[in-house]
């Protein structure tokens, strides 16, 4: 945008958004107005929008556009506009009242708050606002909103403020907290009935707990701490109070989790919140939902912050009452699923806690609250008595059983997995023939999730069980069998010790394979087991490949088929070494007929336009059944003797190759078969050699076209499988630079790197597996050097895997010089990664530091930390000055005029990093520097 626009401009845009029926038009206006968002004329239209004031939209659009400014592009003003800047928002805020649009007083609110935190010339600004707008009740509803969200704004990461910063401000919001509490405790008094008012005070006092900015004698001395409490105990209270109250009071309750700093305040919470159990079961009795789950989340809450003392010194004092617990007991009894899973959280942490410990005397106490609510999560399991499918995991409902099975997985250990398994087998012998299906199956799913924990020699219970699900009828309503049949599954450990029950439990689920609702399940046990009891399952191949030769009529999904496959791949590894071959010869034939049949309807153009994804006409059906079946057949091979599969991949690596060229530039189907080759690389091992010329030749061929990452993650198998080979090394290396031409073309193109992570990723995987199978020849390469400074343009990346992939190379491409290995090549290695490093190591720190800083989440820190300290262990005097340069570099203050980093802070990092022993210590001090920038 080269002019500023007239507001005449601007209205018709805004009309033509807004109003104009026509799409095109709209689209257009759209493209505009973000056009002139992003510029500076922004500043000046959007307050002269304001000033006019001429409707919604436009106040709106102006309103939203000063915020977004104010937010991301505060830079942009130079500082002397900054003051005139505050008065014109204040004098926005001021022609304010109670009938004002929502919307647009948030955005004007965020906007003024978001400009008091970066605006360092601005003191005291709460006073300031208070003193302008308080005496005023027409500017209450404003000013409560904009002291509602300047708590919540300190933390905000888009604004970036810095740890100082942040401390600054926290500091002077304390010091105004008495301002605060008059200002709320004066409303309070004025609004007695007004329920817009008191959510207004509720939400702006949980927004100061949540910022740990409130003076606590003073609230604890203030009606304020007990009015959301009193306004909860009312039945008659409005939805939306209930929810701002509920709100408040979680707030609260989660900034005393430090219970010891705020014994007085967690205190007087858990005297108002003993108040709410009768109004929580006049909720029920009501059958008032949503005010359940708001008592259930302060409850929570409440058993949240004071969960470590509960379990240091239960039923001790306040702050170690069990009847917290039962609270929580009683949510969990509620008819309503999404009430008990609110709690589940507390569930989680109190098994940690547990297992921490891991003390009989804390768990015994424990016992009884887990055993409560296991038998609740059965209740709560149980499907509506008219379902006659079987059970989805798909729905909120299938989730929500997911859930619990994944939190009773945990905390089992607290009552015992046989124990728990005897509670349910109880439950299923007092059923009788009245009892509903839908509880006997209930049962047997929590049986299901605790499966896998039970001791595989435990002899009294399980057999009875077993015995109990081999004798259920085949007119038993059908998730009752669908479920028996994924606890067979997760018993395959327990059948692993009792082969006696093996012969029968298969027979029990092939009889489930026929059906086409239990056939998937059925695959999946029948997978588990073949994996877990893989020895004694060699007698029952011949079975499994007979099923494997039929398993396109017994209505699997793709996912259990592949399963299976996997299950007799593993049993197949099992066999004889001399019969291996044929037998993976027979089950890759089931897929490359058909794979075969698709390239043949693929030249003769009987194939449809658009392929359905996982339809027998879709290559990646079977390219994946043979993934499966490469990746889990191992066969244990003496030396010299020849290799079992080699004869079956002769036979599917013409097809292989075939399917690569017809589909080449369909990326779906050519990473599913470079998947494909990789498994059958990894089989083969250095068996493989046959196909090494020929794969990277049409590897290089294909990727000259089409650009798939996949060829070089590829390319990385074949390296870490010869890179060691000498013979190899050459043609590996022509590999590399004929990858790297194409490939540094589109990561040169603009946002090349964020718009191609995964060709980043797996560029760096091949250049690290470089790195640790050929590191001299490598580094003695003309692509070392390029590939490098690859690597430093890449470090602002924030792709989690593209950059862990960069990390790791730099990592270990430093190690080179660093780690000797008893190998005679060291000083080689060592001196070509200096002379890289000569030209480029004071960039390679510029770009780790500033994309820490700048660019990355803190997560990401640890990576950088390692590449950091590998870069220091090369030379450690040449590090520090480059680190010395880098900071000096550094921004030290705001365009606000905010400090962001002092002289001492910078040179305590620079100390910290340089003195550091190992790389973990880099990493926190990295972590704690960039706090300074975030």
């Amino acid at each position: 945008m080269n002019s500023e626009p007239s507001l005449e401009t601007v209205y018709q845009a805004l009309q033509a958004l807004y109003q104009n029926p026509d799409v095109n038009g709209k689209e257009r206006a759209s493209v505009w107005l973000g056009e002139l968002q992003r510029s500076m004329y922004a500043w000046h239209v959007s307050d002269q929008l304001l000033r006019e004031h001429q409707g919604l939209e436009s106040c709106y659009f102006a309103a939203q556009t000063m915020r977004t400014k104010i937010q991301y592009a505060f830079h942009e003003l130079p500082v002397n506009s900054h003051q005139s800047l505050r008065d014109s928002l204040l004098d926005h805020g001021g022609k304010l009242n109670a009938e004002s649009p929502p919307a647009i007083v948030t955005q004007l609110s965020l906007a003024l708050a978001d400009l008091a935190l970066q605006m360092a010339g601005w003191k005291d600004p709460i006073m300031d606002l208070v003193q302008r707008y308080g005496s005023n009740p027409q500017n209450l509803p404003f000013l409560l909103e904009v002291l509602t969200v300047l708590p919540e704004e300190v933390n905000s990461r888009s604004l970036r403020l810095g740890a100082n910063r942040r401390t600054e401000v926290t500091e002077e919001f304390r010091k105004s907290s008495p301002v605060i509490l008059q200002l709320l405790d004066a409303c309070g008094e004025s609004c007695v009935g007004d329920t817009k008012g008191q959510m207004k005070i509720f939400r702006c006092l949980g927004s100061w707990f949540s910022l740990g900015a409130l003076s606590e004698e003073l609230i604890i001395g203030s009606k304020l701490v007990t009015a959301p409490f009193q306004a909860l105990v009312i039945a008659e209270c409005p939805a939306s109070l209930h929810e701002a109250a509920t709100d408040c009071i979680c707030s609260a309750l989660y900034s005393v989790e430090d219970l010891k700093s705020h014994l007085r305040l967690a205190e007087a919470l858990y005297n108002g919140v003993k108040t709410l159990p009768d109004a929580y079961h006049m909720s029920v009795a009501l059958d008032d939902t949503d005010k359940s789950i708001n008592y259930c989340r302060i409850f929570t809450e409440l058993a949240e912050s004071f969960l470590e003392q509960i379990v240091n010194t239960p039923n001790q004092g306040f702050t170690g009452d069990l009847g917290i617990l039962d609270l929580l007991l009683t949510c969990v009894g509620h008819h309503l699923y999404e009430v008990a899973e609110i709690t589940f959280n507390v569930w989680y942490r109190l098994s940690e806690e547990l297992y921490q410990r891991h003390e009989d005397p804390a768990i015994e106490t424990f016992k009884p609250y887990i055993q409560r609510l296991i038998v609740a999560m059965c209740r709560h399991c149980q499907m509506d008595q008219d379902h006659d499918g079987i059970p989805g995991e798909s729905d909120d409902f299938g989730e929500f059983r997911v859930r619990v099975s994944e939190l009773i997985k945990d905390v089992i250990f607290i009552v015992g997995s046989s124990n728990c398994f005897a509670q349910m087998y109880e439950n299923l012998k007092q059923q009788t023939e009245s009892t509903s299906w839908d509880v006997t199956e209930a049962t047997l799913f929590i049986m299901t999730a605790v499966a896998k924990n039970i001791l595989p020699e435990e002899n009294e219970i399980v057999p009875e069980v077993v015995k109990a699900i081999l004798s259920i009828p085949p007119t038993a309503h059908i998730a009752v069998r669908y479920t028996s049949i994924q606890l067979f599954g997760e018993l395959c450990e327990w059948i692993e010790k009792h082969p006696d029950y093996l012969d029968p439990i298969l027979q029990f689920l092939l009889a489930g394979l026929q059906e086409p609702k239990l056939a998937s399940a059925a695959a999946t046990s029948v997978q588990s087991i073949s994996t877990t009891c893989k020895g004694k399952m060699r007698d029952h191949f011949q079975g499994l490949l007979n099923i494997a030769q039929a398993i396109d009529t017994l209505h699997l999904s793709n996912e259990a088929i592949i399963g299976f496959l996997k299950g007799t791949a593993v049993i197949l590894t099992q066999l004889p070494v001399e019969k291996v071959g044929e037998a993976l010869t027979q089950l890759c034939s089931f897929q490359i007929t058909p794979l075969s049949s698709l390239l043949t309807k693929s030249e003769d153009n009987k194939l449809p336009s658009h392929i359905a994804h996982g339809s027998k006409e879709d290559p990646t059906v079977w390219l994946d059944r043979l993934s499966a079946i490469f990746r889990h057949t191992t066969p244990v091979i003496t030396n010299g003797q020849v290799h079992p599969c080699q004869t079956a991949v002769q036979q599917i690596w013409p097809v292989l190759s075939e399917t690569c060229s017809k589909f080449q530039s369909d990326i779906r189907i050519v990473e599913r078969c470079c998947r494909c080759i990789r498994f059958v690389i990894r089989c083969l091992g250095k068996s493989s050699a046959s196909l090494l010329t020929p794969l990277v030749t049409q590897m290089i061929s294909l990727y000259q076209v089409h650009q798939h990452s996949c060829f070089l993650y590829l390319g990385s198998i074949l390296v870490d499988e010869y890179g060691q080979e000498q013979s190899c090394q050459p043609g590996l290396l022509n590999m590399l630079q004929a990858f790297c031409v194409p490939t540094f073309k589109i990561l040169e193109e603009h946002n090349g790197l964020r718009n191609h992570p995964d060709t980043v990723d797996d560029l760096f995987r091949l250049c690290l597996r470089f790195v640790q199978r050929a590191p001299v020849p490598y580094l003695q390469c003309q692509m070392a050097k390029p590939i490098l400074c690859c690597a430093i343009a890449a470090c602002p990346l924030d792709h989690r895997d593209a950059n862990a992939s960069v990390m790791k190379y730099l990592t270990d491409f430093l190690a080179c010089a660093t780690k000797k290995e008893e190998k005679p090549d060291f000083e080689v290695r060592k001196n070509l990664v200096k002379g890289l490093l000569n030209e480029h190591g004071s960039q390679l720190v510029h770009a780790l530091i500033n994309a820490c800083l700048f660019c990355l989440p803190t997560f990401m820190s640890a990576d950088i930390g390692e590449v950091l300290y590998e870069l220091m262990i090369v030379d450690r005097p040449t590090f520090c000055r480059w680190l010395e340069t880098t900071l000096k570099s550094l921004p030290t203050e705001s365009s606000g005029g905010v400090v962001t980093a002092t002289h001492k802070q910078l040179t305590d990092f620079h100390k910290a990093v340089t003195s550091a022993e190992n790389y973990k210590q880099v990493s926190t001090a990295l972590r704690e520097f960039s706090r300074l920038y975030r």
